[in-house]
């Protein structure tokens, strides 16, 4: 089986600013990511030969994309996959052009969440026998819960696993504050995080994100077409999706301290990136953190840390800007919130100016491969998409 890896090259990305944009409607946000991605990329939205938009909570069918951005009757197809929508949404275009059915396609996600967002439709769940394993819905209960047990599993004090979840939200907190389009600006201390009021136990009001407006785009094309118009593209290495039917919380065996579907996506990406050292060969990383102990787990589901020991790495320092593997450099979800399918795309962002030697005064010294991680889900049913980049060079 042939994968994607080098078939595909980004050569334009957009990203609006994130937050309570209440003065745009999300066509506004579109048009604001499209068109920063169009002039990175040095095209017109004429060039567009296919596009999928990413979205859950704003819009509805392909013709929401095409009457903002006015494209004439090309394909556009809507995509929703929960949290892990906008990485899903630009596979879906980079596999467009790796067919061979497009040369150039646009991949955007976009959500007006803080207008009207609605919550989680539970009637969707009910066709799957939940019987075996209680799991609350609403998302802060369900990542609270993985704190309490992977506190009990390993033999935390609360007031340990605490002080790790509020290094984690430091960390990004300082990303974020040298990140101009991020929500969320400012620095915190460890004090604050670890004295915030409890939101689900053990997690409190910074171990979680915030809702947020926000779009992101990317331009993809073949790697021959990218010599053509920059020198700094950035190759796609990889690409992984895995959509959980519930198989873990259905088993009593189930342990609650990691997610199968992270663990599977982020083996088939490196398989097909050749990466056998994750630790060692990936240089940044931009990961799922919608609450500090979802970027804990995912240290060890990514294969950054070893089971049990990636709070070792945090207080090492391991996963700061000046740490071994930077992670979440631009202050994450914590930072810019977190609009469903536009998260992803906006993760992307990140890596390709990284890639690029572009991301201002975060800016790491190496930054050659790259890794994108999202995962999302309710009552058990989840779904991962891990992506990696690389420059040609």
């Amino acid at each position: 089986m042939e994968g994607i890896r080098d078939r595909v090259a980004i050569v334009g990305m957009g990203c609006t600013q994130f937050g309570e944009l209440w003065d745009k409607n999300h066509r506004d946000l579109l048009v604001d990511a499209a068109y920063e991605a169009f002039e990175d990329a040095g095209i017109e939205p004429k060039d567009i030969q296919m596009a999928w938009y990413g979205s859950r909570e704003s819009g509805f069918t392909g013709a929401q994309l095409a009457s903002a951005l006015k494209l004439e009757y090309i394909p556009i197809s809507r995509v929703e996959n929960f949290c892990a929508g906008g990485t899903d949404t630009f596979r879906n275009a980079c596999y467009g052009v790796a067919s061979g059915v497009c040369d150039i396609a646009l991949a955007i996600g976009a959500e007006k969440c803080k207008d009207h967002f609605g919550g989680f439709n539970m009637d969707i769940l009910e066709p799957f026998d939940r019987s075996m394993t209680e799991w609350d819905g609403p998302p802060v209960n369900q990542f609270a819960q993985l704190a309490t047990r992977y506190m009990y599993h390993y033999g935390w004090k609360y007031e340990d696993l605490k002080r790790i979840f509020a290094m984690i939200d430091v960390k990004n907190h300082h990303n974020g504050t040298m990140s101009p389009k991020a929500q969320f600006r400012r620095e915190i201390t460890v004090e604050q995080a670890m004295n915030a009021p409890i939101i689900s136990y053990p997690l409190g009001l910074f171990d979680a994100c915030g809702v947020s407006d926000g779009s992101a785009a990317a331009i993809v094309t073949t790697p021959e077409i990218a010599k053509s118009m920059r020198k700094d593209y950035i190759l796609v290495k990889a690409l992984a999706l895995t959509n959980g039917g519930g198989q873990a919380v259905l088993q009593p065996e189930y342990d609650f301290i990691h997610f199968p579907e992270a663990v599977a996506a982020a083996q088939h990406a490196y398989k097909e990136a050749g990466i056998t050292n994750p630790r060692q060969e990936i240089d940044c990383a931009e990961v799922h953190d919608c609450f500090a102990i979802t970027e804990l787990i995912t240290y060890e589901d990514l294969g950054f840390s070893p089971r049990g020991k990636a709070a070792e790495d945090v207080e090492a320092g391991s996963f700061t800007l000046e740490g071994d593997l930077p992670v979440n450099t631009d202050g994450g979800l914590k930072c810019f919130g977190h609009p469903l399918s536009a998260s992803g795309l906006r993760m992307i962002y990140e890596i390709y100016h990284q890639l690029q030697g572009k991301a201002g005064p975060r800016q790491l010294k190496k930054a050659d491969v790259g890794l994108v991680h999202n995962i999302g889900g309710i009552c058990g049913f989840f779904n991962c998409a891990v992506a990696i980049f690389g420059r040609p060079d």
